[in-house]
């Protein structure tokens, strides 16, 4: 039993196109979501998956950095139910706002992860939200990406042997600056070494997705900007250069918080 529980844990089934992904030499692959939904982690988590059989990995996650201990804690449990007891009365479950990055999809993918390092294969989740500085201190919000940009490249300078998984809303995964945001500067990803770091864009194909509106948080719909028959990797740059390529994963499936709240 034990050992199909483990071959169960190590089969992938990650979006097409990600052997020609892996296969690309830079070390940093980042993935730009809008928060809330059930396709963005766990195409992460199978992402990782195939790139943990070539081998190590990081998965970095735009959780806050203060989180970090709980998440190690969460890795080293024995069980599932176990990890998932290391997160009770932390701030993963008990939020005031609720904008889609603590959903059910992400604690589905901290399980994947969970299972593959039991499994044996070698991976560790990190996180990069700053903690430490904040968009309410009076600063614009280029000093948060600054910020955010050092926390990710410490997923690659603590393990340089590893390959970076990182998932992030899709304006800090962007590599150049947007032009009606002239306070945001150089997003997060565009601090990493341009070399190093590949980033791509999850395709915006219809659906819904749990994330903040002006109005509240909750079940909000999403444009379809992008062909909604498209699946897999595509490694072409969209026509505004702000990322390496786009990853269609069809219509979205809206994911409620893991706190419960609905």
């Amino acid at each position: 039993m034990l050992g199909l529980l483990t071959a169960a844990a190590l089969a992938c089934s990650p979006p097409e196109g990600t052997s020609s992904l892996l296969d690309r030499p830079e070390p940093v692959i980042m993935i730009g979501e809008l928060h809330g939904t059930a396709e963005a982690p766990h195409a992460v988590g199978e992402i990782a998956c195939a790139a943990a059989e070539r081998g190590p990995v990081v998965v970095a996650l735009e959780l806050e950095d203060t989180l970090q201990p709980t998440l190690d804690a969460f890795m080293a449990a024995p069980t599932v139910d176990t990890a998932r007891a290391t997160l009770d009365g932390s701030t993963l479950l008990n939020r005031a706002v609720q904008d889609g990055r603590t959903s059910v999809a992400l604690l589905d993918l901290l399980a994947r992860i969970h299972a593959l390092k039991t499994a044996g294969r070698d991976i560790t989740v990190h996180l990069f939200q700053p903690s430490s500085l904040t968009r309410d201190d009076g600063l614009d919000q280029a000093w948060y990406e600054l910020n955010m940009g050092f926390l990710m490249g410490r997923a690659r300078q603590t393990r340089p042997d590893a390959r970076v998984i990182g998932l992030a809303g899709n304006i800090h995964a962007r590599k150049t600056p947007i032009d009606r945001y002239p306070d945001l500067g150089v997003p997060a990803a565009g601090h990493l070494p341009a070399r190093e770091t590949l980033s791509l864009k999850i395709a915006q194909q219809g659906g819904f997705a749990w994330n903040c509106s002006a109005d509240a948080c909750g079940v909000n719909p999403s444009m379809a900007s992008y062909d909604a028959q498209t699946r897999g990797v595509i490694l072409t740059p969209p026509e505004d250069g702000g990322y390496d390529g786009v990853l269609a994963l069809g219509p979205w499936t809206a994911s409620p918080p893991m706190s419960g709240e609905d």
